[in-house]
Order: C-alpha cells, then structure tokens, then sequence
C-alpha cells in the first residue's frame, strides 16, 4: 500500500482528494472541523516536501451551482488549521483552474470549488476526472468518507496517474484500523454493534462472525432477538419481519464458536421522552406501554467484562437513546469500559455516525484508538466490500 511516506513531491503539484464535507452554520462558520483536521498531516507533507497542493471536495448535495454550498465559506477555517494561506478558484475545471494551478508555487495551497456543482462528479464521468487530472502532477486520495463512491475525483480519476497516485495519512489509517479487526487483530476480537435496526447490520454481522469472538448487540435492534426468543418486549422497537433472521444468526454463531452477548436488562421509559417515568426491567419482561431505551445495570456490567478481556474491539452503534440525557448511561458505560481495555493495550476502532457522535459528545475521542471518519465507506468495508476509491489507487 503506497502512502505519501513513499514518494518525493519535490516542485510537483499534487491534487489531493479530501472530505471537507463539514456542518455550517446559518452565517455559513464551519461548526464542527474534525475532516479538515483530519486530512492536515498529508497536506504538510507534501508542502513540506517542497510541493504545492491543489485541494477538492464536496460540500453538501448541491443540484447545479448553489452559493450556500460553495468552499468559499470554509477557506478561512482551512487556513486557520493549517497554517498556510489558502488560494480559492470559483471553479473546479476549465481555464480559470487551469491558471490557477499553473500560477501554484512550491509551499501553495489551492482549494478548488465544490465539484458537486458539476453532476459529473457524482456520475463518475470519465471526461469530467480527466479534466481535474489535468492540473496535477500528482494524486493522492485522502477522503475515506467518499470512498465507497465510485466518483469521478475519487475513483475514476486515478487511471490517469499511473505510478503517481497514492493514499494519504488519514485513509492509509483508515484502511490499516478496519484490518486489524477483520483481520489481523489480536485475539479475542469483540465487536460492539447497537443501533436501531437488525436490517441495517445484517450484512456487517455475517462477515464480522468468521472473524471475531465475541459479538456484543445492543440499542434497539436487540429487542429484534429478544421477541424472536419468545421475550416480551412492551412497546419497545422491533423489525417483526426480521424474527427469523435473527434467530439464524444466534444459530450460526453458535456453530462458530462466537459468543453473542445480548442484554438482560433494560431501563424502560412510558413514553420516548427525557422527563418520561422509568423502570429498571429483565429484557424480556417488559410491561406493555413501556419501551427498552436504555442498556440496565446488569448488562453493562457483563458487557463491561467482555470488553476488558478483548484485545481488539469494534464499535458501531449506540447502546440507546443516548441523545437525552436520561437514556445515555449505557452508551457511557460502555465507552468507558472501551477506554479502560484501550488504556491497558486493546485496540478499538470506533465507526458509523452514531457511535462516533457519542465518543465525540462524551469525550471519549482520545481515549480509543482510532475513530473512523467515514459512515458509509466504513460500514460498507465491514460488510466485506472492496471500495472504489481505494481499489482504483491499489490497481
């Protein structure tokens, strides 16, 4: 795997695909900048290897040209971190790039407007890619959160740098954290999933079983297997329609030799509300009118072990609603069991939006091993997928 500690960018402009798909404000302030940080340590790198750098991205779902979506809004917070003035072109192809990018001298940064506005981008046309290819040297692919996209700038672009093309720090990182669970993890390997829906994990559940020990499922697809096996569940959050699928999938861990650790207690809420009255109950025993929001006591504390004994654990997916305060502690709990096996030497890989809103809410951040930048891309390599943006760099 070549990464941008393998190459010589000596007086080469380099085209680096980043993910600045950041959150704005209504004054158009970039809220939350954890992707334009991310993406820093590959930028320096090549400035300081003496070449220039040429930044695109998207921003948003624009359809055509649309000036609330423009990079414009966050040059000032990407020069901000970086430390470097940051050029802007109000395009990203056509003459006025083309100057631009030819104007670039070793140590300058030139950050191209949103490529969405073009619907190319997006349909992975191959004229748009070679268009973009035009004004480099040199490609580098750091935006893992586009790479399950097989778009114009992340994946067919690449066939125009033969053997000048490479992954950048943050996704290199990405591709090596995602190996270590699936595949050269220590010994016992946990993974943590939890969320709302049996359906949106199925995929990630039947690839993951081959390669771990453990299987801990919390949140609300739980209550999934809890009905299956005859619980009763109140009002609670269910997929009827996925019963008998999660009881093949306790019968197949079974015969892998997986241990699947499901919850034993609840706390129950009569309504899904903060201020709702609530109730310690056994997972399958919950009284109607009453709904399972939240990991109880005992579960956390056998999950909490099983954690502790892992060597590499995955996490993906909330153990409840843990956006009101009054159904976080199981979410809480469970970071903080990761945090303590990662302090004395697992790894643990935190990924998919929720899990990753909830270490950044609860400060567990720098407290696991790597947190993953990117949703879909990271669920999609879970499920065993090959991702366009990574393939296209490797071939």
């Amino acid at each position: 795997m070549k990464t941008v500690n393998d190459f010589n960018f000596k007086g080469k402009r380099v085209l680096i695909r980043v993910d600045f798909n950041v959150p704005l404000n209504a004054e158009f302030k970039v809220t939350d900048a954890t992707r334009i940080q991310a993406a820093k340590n590959t930028i320096i790198k090549v400035l300081e290897g003496g070449g220039s750098v040429i930044l695109m991205s998207h921003l948003g779902r624009p359809k055509g040209k649309d000036q609330s979506l423009s990079l414009s809004h966050i040059t000032e917070k990407v020069q901000d971190i970086l430390g470097v003035q940051v050029k802007f072109v109000q395009d990203c192809i056509g003459q006025e790039v083309q100057q631009a990018s030819a104007d670039l001298k070793a140590g300058e940064i030139l950050l191209l407007e949103n490529l969405r506005f073009y619907k190319e981008e997006t349909a992975g046309d191959v004229e748009f890619a070679k268009q973009l290819a035009s004004i480099a040297d040199f490609y580098i692919n750091d935006a893992f959160g586009t790479a399950h996209r097989a778009h114009a700038s992340t994946a067919i672009i690449a066939q125009f740098f033969k053997e000048t093309k490479c992954f950048g720090s943050l996704l290199a990182k990405e591709i090596e954290s995602i190996d270590k669970v699936l595949t050269s993890g220590q010994k016992p390997i946990t993974a943590v999933l939890g969320g709302a829906k049996v359906s949106s994990k199925i995929t990630i559940i039947e690839n993951i079983l081959d390669k771990v020990d453990h299987l801990i499922i919390g949140g609300g697809m739980s209550f999934t297997f809890i009905k299956a096996q005859g619980g009763q569940i109140g009002n609670s959050i269910c997929e009827d329609d996925k019963q008998e699928l999660a009881l093949e999938i306790l019968k197949k861990a079974a015969e892998k030799g997986v241990k699947i650790h499901l919850p034993v207690d609840v706390i129950a809420a009569d309504d899904f509300s903060n201020d709702a009255n609530t109730q310690q109950v056994a997972i399958n025993a919950i009284p109607e009118g009453w709904e399972g929001v939240d990991a109880g006591e005992a579960s956390r504390l056998i999950f909490d072990k099983v954690i502790k004994d892992s060597q590499t654990i995955l996490w993906n997916g909330p153990l409840g609603v843990f956006e009101m305060e009054s159904f976080a502690k199981g979410t809480i709990a469970l970071g903080n069991s990761i945090a303590e096996a990662t302090k004395n030497g697992a790894f643990s890989l935190v990924g998919g939006g929720d899990s990753v809103a909830a270490v950044k809410e609860f400060g567990f951040e720098n407290s696991v091993s790597y947190v993953s930048t990117g949703g879909g891309a990271m669920l999609e390599s879970l499920e065993g997928k090959v991702l366009p943006g990574i393939d296209a760099i490797l071939n």
